[in-house]
Formats: C-alpha cells, structure tokens, sequence
C-alpha cells in the first residue's frame, strides 16, 4: 500500500511538471492559457521580473540616490555638497567608491516587498472599485475609467509606501551617516533595532505623513502627464515620430521620463520633509543638519514645513532636486528594458493587469 501512495505521488508531480512545462511552452507560442496553476505561477514570475528590474536600476543610480538625500538633509552653515558633479566628487573623495553606495542595500532589500505588495493592492483596489461603479452604474458590464484606475494605483501606492516605510526610514539615516558618525547603523536589520530600542516603535514612521501626501500629486500627476503627451503626440504627429497611431518604446520612454519630471518636481517639497522629519531623534541628526547649534526638533509636518522655510529659504524645499531629475531617466530606461528582458527569460506573457 506504502509503494502504491509513493507512486502515486511521484505520478502527480511528475504530471504537474510535465503541465508547468506544457503551459510555459504554449505561452511563449502565443496561445493563451488561463489555468489557475499558471495564473499564480505568472504572477510569481511578474513579480521577480519587476523586483529584478528595480533592484537593478536603483543600484545603477544609488550615487545619485544618496547625493539627493546628503543634499536634503546638510547643514546650510557648513556646505559640503554644492552641485551633482562636485558632490560626486566629494563622496568619492572623502568615503571612497563604497561612500558611493551606502544605503543602497537596503534600498533594494525594499523593492521586492513594495512591489509586491503594490501589485497585489492594485488588483484588490480595482476590483473593489469596479463592485461599487458597476453597482452605481447598475451595469454589469461597465469597465474603469482612467480616473478610476488612477485612484486604484494611488491607493495601492499608499498601502505599498505604508508596508515598507520603515525601512525606506532606515535607509534614509543610513545614506547620510558619514564615517565620522558617532554612531553607526550597521545595516537595515541593526538600523531597525536600534530605532526600536532608542526611539520606539512609532520612531519608524516620522516623515509619513507627507509621505502620504507626496503619493497622490506624484501618482496623479505621471498618469496625468504621460496621458496627455501620448495623446498630443498621436493627434499631432510631430518629427515623424508615430507610425499607424503606435507610439515607438523610446517615444514612450520619453513620455514616462517627462511625466515623471513634472511629478516628482511638483511632490519633491513633501520628499524633502519626509527626510528630514525621519532624522528626528538620532542623535547624529543635529550635526548633519544643524550643525551641532541646536537639536533639530519638529512638532509635525507644518512645523518642519516652516522652521526650514524660515530658517533657510523657500529654496532649501528644492535641495537635491538637480541629482534627482538627473537619475530620472537612466533609472527609468533601466528598469523599463530589465524588466522586459527577465520578462522573456522567465517566459513571462500574461499581464497583472490590464
């Protein structure tokens, strides 16, 4: 009996390989295939290409990355970073090539859990969306509307933001610490049990508010962009760049790169904020900020909003705002021709969504 259940067993496996392989197979034949098996294992590889594609394309800019944040948070006394070359130069004179990438990992030990977590909100924000606008429309058959759709993609990036955030705060205070630091975070893990330790639970979520905020305009404002320049483009037809109303990839790269200029330029105020409310209650904080003069001290976002205004100009919102939009578009071409390359190695044909 014991013989029979283990050949049985091997049976099944062996059968369900042989239908993995089979299905895979047909996919990359063209031929549709909806099995419930293959839906989860599509989904799977969606979401590793999409881990891969932004693991890699956040490492390709973390130089960048980390200028922003040194530049958001310096002490305006003491200017060490003035300009994306010279501040390059400066890290890489004074931290060596290592200096370059600090907090890079974990940046990129975020990415698989948010994207996760966004893909998997999306899909349930739309759906739940789609219930209550057919039931309003008292139509079955109604689809979503872009605006729609926008507020599901917003809503997925609030719950994705909100999952991660702590290690996103985590990050922050490890791209600026310098070797000369008192203190130092070892990594996430030791960065995050620290926090905990010294500051306390909520210590891991200062800054999200604005956080929040800077989601919608950001969101919005990509879709909002993107949109109307695909649409000025076909209508308009400028420089031969559309052929049979089809926008090429690197006309469409060119639309994403614009929309997401206007979008982080317009919610960068709120990433400034963000930063500088997660350096709240590190001890090392008031030496890179403030320079040592006075303990940088933030009763909520408006206050934080108007003691840097005040203290610094209606300019300090903008700090780092140039090394930013530079990694806009390497980071977006990267990401955009990773994914679509582990996409095809993975044999991957089935969206998320549509």
């Amino acid at each position: 009996m014991a013989t029979e259940d283990v050949v049985g067993k091997t049976s099944q496996t062996v059968k369900t390989i042989v239908n993995l392989a089979g299905e895979a197979k047909l996919a990359r034949d063209g031929v549709s295939v909806t099995t419930p098996t293959y839906a989860v294992l599509s989904i799977c590889k969606s979401l590793v290409a999409g881990g891969v594609a932004g693991g890699v394309s956040r490492t390709a800019v973390a130089p960048l990355e980390r200028l922003k944040i040194l530049l958001q948070v310096q002490n305006p006394n003491n200017i060490k970073y003035s300009g994306t070359v010279q501040g390059l130069k400066y890290i890489w004179r004074t931290e060596g090539f290592r200096g370059l990438f600090k907090g890079n990992g974990a940046n990129c030990a975020r990415i698989v859990p948010n994207s996760a977590v966004k893909f998997f909100s999306y899909e349930q924000a739309s759906k739940g969306i789609l219930y209550m606008y057919r039931q309003k429309e008292g139509n079955e058959d109604v689809q979503l509307t872009p605006l729609l759709r926008l507020g599901a993609g917003a809503c997925a990036g609030i719950i994705a933001m909100s999952a991660t955030y702590p290690m996103d705060m985590v990050r922050g205070r490890l791209a600026v610490q310098t070797d000369k630091s008192s203190y130092q975070y070892r990594g996430m893990i030791h960065g995050l049990s620290t926090i905990m330790r010294q500051e306390g639970p909520r210590a891991l979520y200062k800054g999200w508010l604005p956080s929040v905020i800077g989601v919608i305009p950001y969101v919005g404002l990509n879709f909002a962009v993107y949109e109307s320049l695909k649409d000025w483009l076909i209508k308009s037809r400028p420089f031969g760049l559309v052929e049979d109303t089809e926008l090429s990839v690197v006309t469409r790269l060119a639309c994403g790169a614009a929309a997401g200029t206007v979008g982080q330029t317009v919610a960068y105020p709120l990433d400034v904020i963000r930063r500088r409310m997660q350096m709240v209650g590190w001890k090392d904080a008031s030496s890179i900020v403030t320079g040592g003069k006075a303990p940088l001290e933030y009763t909520g976002m408006i206050d934080a909003f108007s003691k840097t205004v005040s203290n610094e100009g209606f300019r300090a919102l903008y700090k780092g705002l140039v090394p930013n939009s530079v990694k806009v578009v390497p980071s977006i071409a990267i990401a955009f021709v990773t994914y679509e390359v582990v996409k095809d190695i993975l044999g991957v044909e089935i969206r998320i969504s549509d």
